[in-house]
């Protein structure tokens, strides 16, 4: 800790390590003779003997000056690396030829102290000296793991504004805590040297590596509920550096509504690693279309159906309509908006969409004007062992929900599809490149305003990769990932219902929304930092391990295809695809027959060979040959697109 301005922690590291050298410098001097003469102390020439006894003080001085030269009291031992090792063995050699020099002038009767002395000397004082700073970061890790677990958590705060404030106060007067706050960090200069609740500010972000190891921090909170998702990038890629756990505020609007405490910290995830702000939509747009209206949404209690009906709820619907043919998730949702929204009109209704007479009961009861369709079979693996089901839960639910919706006069119907319809080489992806034709078909003939929103990966949905990841670090791992060099672009589930809802405002009829995304993303990136983040060390702690392709899977995923090309909107973060040109009479009677099919049980094969002619840029991957030959095709389109290589 530091009294009066003075670091005291910083100075009896350094007096230690002063010490533990003058001792080195002497057990190395002596040392060399001993092993020179094959370690017969007796055997030992007084003239040899005296001049290093001599010379001794002279060596401890020049050598101590040389090592506070090369920065061995200054470096940050935790985290030594090359450049630290090269700066000791430099500073070792550079003793030796001091002794060299030295020992010269005094000598007796003209003989010189053994040049093989000098050797053992050079090598006896990097092994203690490398021993003394080297194992520090093998100590440090120790303690770190086997320490008292009743011992308090010694915690960093960065931010020294009005939220870092509360949270600094709610832990230090607080006697249930566990925690120790021991040092604050703030990019503003005039912060630094001043204190919080007693706690000092001790400097900038290019601290925090340092004080983490000066005050042996466990854990990282960012207190900083207005930074960006790029700012907070940037703070997360120095911290996730140091080994410790990390937590941050969720966002600033709890700083405003003062819900700022201990108990709204959250676990920093990898989606704050991605490095891009989350799309902004225009909520008094959403709004306008959606307040007074009835709204259904099919598949209401899944990960992007509950949030949408989150969204949906908090903008004043007429009444919310939610169907879901899994009673738990319709449950849970049910209970949630009850407690949140008391005053909403909200109907829960356990229903199949691949029931024809139940859909149109449903529709012909509550009159909706807006649909949201979410209900799917999302998991490629499972889809592609079971590809009828695929065909009538995507293709013949949505097929049937659209047309309850056309002939009750709905005004608008907003279908939810993937990237993985692009060019797909799964069933999942093929079935729903389907209905996105389904969609685009009946926008002709009908009045409802019909369209398709298009969108990644979502982070945190049900079989989203992130929760598996979790499961597996809380395991011990290891860490599973498919394949070294698949990639894929995310989202998170607020941005994709953002990008709905957006889509239901922009929606003229028969588009394709899509949202930019950015860069993709490597899942093996996102492990790796998830087990840093998690407070874990990669291939250590954490391993992973490489399962190969799953059947159906791509190594990347592709948002348009070719000859969609591209329509921006007046979110510049949204654009649109242009409608394809669809021989709807060979369509339909196509739909038809892989409808009877698929309800025939029909073999797997011939459910794709009719998905192929239906959708023309679907090839299914069937074999290890077909899996290597898309690895080739895919790296070399990832190459020229997006530079990844």
């Amino acid at each position: 800790m530091k009294r009066g301005g003075f670091n005291w922690v910083k100075f009896y590291r350094r007096l230690v390590l002063l010490i533990y050298d003058v001792f080195s410098i002497v057990a190395a001097s002596f040392l060399a003779l001993w092993m020179r003469y094959e370690f017969r102390l007796g055997d030992i020439p007084e003239a040899f003997l005296l001049p290093v006894e001599r010379f001794l003080p002279i060596s401890i001085v020049l050598t101590i000056i040389l090592f506070w030269f090369f920065k061995l009291y200054d470096s940050l031992w935790a985290f030594a690396g090359e450049n630290e090792l090269q700066n000791l063995v430099f500073a070792c050699v550079l003793s030796g030829l001091v002794s060299v020099v030295g020992l010269r002038f005094y000598k007796i009767a003209s003989q010189p102290v053994p040049q093989s002395y000098y050797f053992f000397y050079i090598f006896l004082l990097i092994t203690l000296i490398f021993v003394s700073r080297f194992s520090y970061r093998f100590l440090r890790s120790v303690k770190h793991r086997q320490g008292n677990r009743d011992n308090a958590t010694s915690v960093m705060i960065i931010g020294a504004g009005e939220a870092g404030n509360v949270i600094i106060k709610e832990i230090v007067g607080s006697s249930f805590s566990t925690m120790s706050i021991r040092c604050i960090i703030d990019d503003d200069p005039s912060k630094w040297g001043q204190y919080i609740q007693g706690i000092r500010v001790v400097g900038g972000r290019d601290k925090i590596t340092e004080c983490a190891d000066l005050y042996d921090i466990d854990e990282i909170i960012v207190a900083i509920p207005s930074a960006t998702r790029m700012q907070l990038r940037e703070l997360l890629e120095i911290c996730k550096n140091t080994g410790c756990k990390m937590r941050s505020l969720p966002g600033v609007y709890q700083l405003v509504n003062g819900e700022v405490n201990v108990s709204k910290l959250r676990d920093v995830e990898v989606e704050d690693l991605l490095g891009r702000d989350p799309i902004e939509v225009d909520l008094d747009q959403i709004a306008g279309y959606v307040r007074g209206k009835r709204v259904l949404v099919t598949g209401g209690g899944g990960s992007i159906g509950s949030e949408l009906c989150r969204q949906l709820a908090a903008h004043g619907p007429e009444a919310l309509i939610i169907v879901d043919i899994y009673e738990n998730n319709a449950y849970e949702i049910e209970q949630e908006l009850r407690v949140r929204y008391p005053e909403l009109k909200l109907v829960v209704l356990i229903a199949s969409v691949r029931n024809t007479k139940r859909m149109q009961q449903i529709f012909e009861q509550h009159k909706p004007q807006i649909v949201y369709h979410a209900a799917a079979h999302k998991h490629v693996p499972l889809m592609e062992a079971s590809p009828g089901e695929a065909i009538k839960n995507n293709v013949l639910g949505t097929f049937k929900t659209a047309m309850a919706a056309a002939q009750h006069q709905c005004e608008r119907f907003v279908m939810i599809s993937t990237d993985k319809a692009v060019n797909p080489t799964n069933i999942m992806g093929a079935s729903k490149r389907i209905c996105e034709m389904i969609i685009q078909t009946f926008d002709k003939h009908y009045d409802t305003t019909f369209v398709a929103v298009r969108f990644g990966n979502v982070l945190g949905s049900n079989g989203s990769v992130i929760p598996l990841f979790k499961r597996q670090i809380a395991a011990g791992g290891p860490v599973t990932v498919t394949d070294p060099n698949i990639i894929r672009y995310f989202m998170t589930i607020p941005e994709a219902v953002s990008l709905v809802l957006q889509a239901g405002a922009y929606a003229k009829g028969g588009e394709i929304f899509v949202l930019d995304m950015g860069e993709p993303v490597r899942i093996l990136d996102l492990a790796e930092n998830l087990i840093r983040l998690s407070g874990y060390k990669v291939g250590e702690d954490i391993r992973i391990e490489f399962t190969g392709l799953r059947p159906g899977e791509k190594l990347y995923e592709e948002l348009l295809m070719d000859e969609e090309g591209l329509q921006d909107t007046a979110n510049r973060m949204i654009h649109i695809g242009r409608p394809i040109e669809i021989d709807e009479t060979r369509f339909f009677a196509q739909l038809e027959e892989l409808g009877h099919a698929s309800k025939d049980e029909a073999d797997p094969e011939e459910l794709r060979r009719l998905v192929q002619q239906i959708v023309t840029t679907y090839h299914p991957v069937s074999n290890e040959d077909d899996h290597t030959r898309e690895h080739q095709e895919a790296l070399e389109r990832v190459a020229e697109r997006i530079n990844v290589s």
